[in-house]
This record gives C-alpha cells, structure tokens and sequence, in this order.
C-alpha cells in the first residue's frame, strides 16, 4: 500500500541548472593542489582524484541535495590510466544532460616541473623507472587533447601561489549564467614582447604599430597607467580606429564564446616592452568589453620590468 495519496503534489525536481560543476586537471605539479583549495574556499564541494567513470554520479548526487550542494569541482589526473578519453566522454555525458561542466586546465613549463618536483623530492606520476622529464613528457602527450578543449588555461610557470589563487578568484567567485546564457569573463593581459608571449592567451593583439612613447623624453620614465601616455597613444592615428574595429570582433568572438558554452576569454595586447603602448590599449580592451556585458579584469604582467 502506498504511503502517500493519490492526490498528494508531485516533489518538484531540483533545478539541475542550478547546480555548477568544475573539472580541474592539468599537468602534475602544474598547482592543481592550490586550486582544489582555492575551490574549496570558494564554497565548492571538492573530490580529489575521483576516477572518471564516477564523475557523472558525483554530479548527479549533487543535484538532488535540493540545494544543499549547489558546486562540485572535480579533480582528475593521469593515475586514472585511461583518463583522457574517459574525462571527454565524461564531458560530453554532462553536457548532454544539461550539466555542462568547466574545465580548468593548469600547465606549466617542463623545466619549472622539473624543479618543482625536484625540491620537494617527489617522483613523477608516469615516471616509472625512467627519468622525471621522461614522465613529464609522456603526461603532456595523454593531456594534450583535454587542454585544447578546456575552457580556461592557466599556465603557472611564474605565477606565485597568491597570483594562482587569485586568478582562480576572478574567474570562479560567482556564478553568473544569465537568462540561460553563460557569462563570460575576460582577461586583457598586457605584455612585452622582448619577455615573451603569454602562453595561456586566446587572442593576441600587438600593437607595436603605434609610436612609441618611449622615445619621448618626457613620457619614457612614465607608464600607460599615466594620463599623459594615455592620452598620447590614442592621439596617433589608427590607435582609436583599431580600438573600434577590433572591438567589434571581439563582440563577435565574445557571443560566439557564449553560444559554445565558453565561459573565459584571455585576450594578450603586447608591444615592446609592456610598460606603455599595450597598457594603455589593454585597458581601452577592457572598457568596451565591459560595455558588451563581459567582465574584463586587466593585468598587467610585464609592468615595472624595465
């Protein structure tokens, strides 16, 4: 016999919507670690080390706490043999079922690996009986797929701890899917060429067509956070023309981002030396942005180098 009536008022389903979910992954020793904890602080329900074929069930879990845990980050690494092809066909599983998760991706260069893994004595996941960048190497070819298709990249060769967790902050603090469009988050990186392209940026810009201010006696000891270099810069020609012109492109690139599901944008603007040209257009990138709905954060990575 049943326990309840036949008149009784069906339990409304939890808003699957609702519920966020982050995969993080990356190469080991690339910070997967701090971001676990940054989540966590975040207010994210963290599982470590889940093998991919549980990833679904987590998820799913999750969504009926009615409400109790409204964000799960996962993270997954190469110890799961088969975890490449498992963690996609995981991906595409969420999705499908309304869940599309994040993914987060953390990488880093080989000899910055090597040192960390160096200092505090530990061995490589894959390195076996080999040598730590044999390990190395054979982790970055099973992920090099999953780091093309993740939804933001963070490289964090010569991020401190702190500079991690605050990127981390800027693009997970808050939900934010409006009207059932995914928001997007940029970040305008201004940056010198002579120290070398970001290596996480989505879009380049560079923007040595411009004088230099450097060249100016009265303005080189000055950056492009200054009023005179700014004003200076956008007085040449073709500098608020570009602005305008590239600007539409990036609506463009930004609604394309949205329809894809994409929430995160890193967007690079480099001149020489990253102290005045690409910071003043970094900023200018960041205001139309802004203007489109898009929360730009600037950083300015190579200011104060010279």
């Amino acid at each position: 016999m049943d326990d309840q009536p036949d008149d009784a008022p069906e339990e409304e389903p939890h808003d699957r919507g609702a519920l966020e979910t982050v995969v993080v992954t990356g190469l080991s020793g690339a910070g997967r670690s701090t971001a676990a904890k940054c989540l966590e602080d975040l207010g994210y329900f963290v599982v470590d080390n889940l093998p991919p074929e549980l990833v679904a069930t987590m998820v799913e879990l999750g969504s009926r706490t009615q409400g109790a845990v409204t964000r799960i980050a996962v993270v997954m690494d190469v110890r799961s043999r088969a975890f490449s092809s498992d963690l996609r066909g995981v991906i595409i599983d969420l999705a499908n079922r309304g869940l599309r998760p994040r993914v987060l991706f953390l990488d880093a260069r080989d000899e910055v690996l090597v040192r960390r893994f160096e200092s505090n004595r530990r061995a490589h996941p894959l390195q076996g009986d080999g040598r730590l960048s044999e390990g190395i190497r054979a982790e970055r070819q099973i992920l090099e797929g999953l780091k093309g298709e993740a939804d933001l990249v963070l490289d964090t060769s010569d991020r401190s701890v702190h500079e991690l967790r605050r990127a981390i902050e800027r693009a997970f603090a808050s939900g934010g899917d409006l009207d059932g469009v995914p928001a997007l988050r940029a970040t305008v990186v201004s940056f010198g060429f002579k120290y070398g392209l970001p290596v996480d940026a989505d879009l380049v810009v560079d923007v040595r067509f411009l004088p230099n201010p450097f060249w100016i006696p009265e303005l080189r000891e000055l950056t492009g956070q200054d009023t005179e270099v700014r004003d200076y810069v956008l007085a040449q020609e073709g500098a608020t023309d570009f602005i305008d012109r590239y600007s539409a492109i990036l609506e463009i690139i930004g609604a394309g981002y949205r329809r894809e599901g994409k929430h995160y944008l890193t967007l690079a603007v480099g001149c020489t030396g990253g102290k005045h040209r690409s910071v003043v257009m970094a900023q200018q990138f960041a205001d139309r942005l802004h203007d489109l709905g898009v929360r730009a954060t600037v950083v300015n990575r190579d200011l104060g180098r010279e």
